[in-house]
């Protein structure tokens, strides 16, 4: 059967956080494409990157530099085994800070190789642009964008913390130097914030710490093949779906500094009118986010084989083509 372009259709893509030990092992055991793609990763690599998925240890694996090219790994993984099965491709693609790449290499704008060298350069210059246990983020649940960003801005005091990433309506990610971060999370608290989390990370995303790594990167990125995607990728710093490959480089670049507009993108899909919305990868991170977004969207965790039947059986049933 002919592949057929769904309008209704997106995919999107996880990124850091989603990632743990044994993730894919279900889809694995039938689709010899997982420990294929993840073998092909590991040429790149230097390393075994299944054997570090599947056994570990969970601190090295959670390394941002190791994290990285495992999770593009994973989410490439699943996409093949969805386009070995079905005949349904979807009309826009997205990802998540990180599953931005994933979504450039599925849309054909990237091969997978360059794509694993890649990001693991992109892990190790953020991991080098900020001192260890110098940095930090947040998640900041129940207050406005806007409740957020004024905390921050009473935080800052000569240091660096902003909102970094617009994850939901009511849930914000801030990062910055660790004091700063401390101080917002403090402010949150005192402005009715329902809660305020550390997250497990030690380098601070896509805030402006993150220039210096984002100038080295753009040396790498230029000097990687490129293409226009074959499915339109809504990137993440301006919510938007790049014509050029200068304007994708520089999306990139800029990415690893601005805040990952997660409600736009998703937003955006809507208004092109996506009405589907499948996360490829491990975990349903994404699938809770775009709910709370959207609630007029089915969204759906097709990182496992059930989830990827779900997503069959529901276009099936559609009869949209």
């Amino acid at each position: 059967m002919s592949e057929q372009t769904i309008a209704t259709l997106a995919v999107v893509f996880p990124g850091q956080g989603s990632q743990s030990v044994g993730m894919l092992s279900d889809l694995a055991k039938t689709s010899p494409l997982i420990e294929k793609t993840f073998a092909e990763a590991s040429s790149s690599l230097g390393y075994d990157l299944w054997q570090r998925v599947q056994q570990g240890p969970e601190e090295l694996l959670n390394q941002t530099a190791c994290t990285q090219p495992a999770m593009l790994t994973a989410g490439v993984a699943v996409w093949r085994v969805w386009a070995d099965q079905a005949v349904y491709r979807p009309a826009v693609m997205a990802g998540h800070s990180l599953g931005e790449y994933t979504a450039l290499v599925c849309a054909g704008a990237m091969h997978f190789t360059d794509a694993v060298s890649l990001v693991e350069k992109r892990g190790n210059e953020m991991q080098n642009a900020v001192p260890e246990g110098s940095g930090a983020m947040a998640a900041i649940l129940g207050l406005s964008d806007e409740q957020v960003g004024e905390c921050c801005d009473q935080a800052a005091q000569a240091e660096v913390v902003s909102a970094v990433n617009f994850n939901s309506p009511g849930q914000v990610v801030i990062a910055g130097n660790v004091q700063a971060v401390e101080r917002a999370m403090a402010l949150a608290r005192e402005a009715g914030a329902k809660r305020t989390l550390a997250l497990p990370v030690s380098v601070p995303s896509h805030c402006e710490l993150m220039k210096p790594a984002a100038q080295q990167f753009a040396a790498c990125l230029e000097k990687t093949d490129l293409q226009l995607p074959e499915i339109p990728v809504i990137q993440n710093a301006d919510a938007m779906a790049h014509q050029t490959t200068d304007g994708i480089r520089q999306a990139l670049a800029e990415q690893l500094y601005r805040p990952v507009r997660w409600v736009d993108t998703i937003r955006h899909m809507s208004d092109r009118g996506s009405r589907l919305v499948l996360e490829m990868g491990p975990g349903k991170v994404l699938t809770g986010l775009n709910k709370r977004i959207d609630k007029s969207l089915t969204s759906i965790a097709a990182g496992d084989s059930a989830g990827i039947q779900k997503a069959l059986d529901v276009l099936s049933a559609a009869n949209t083509v």
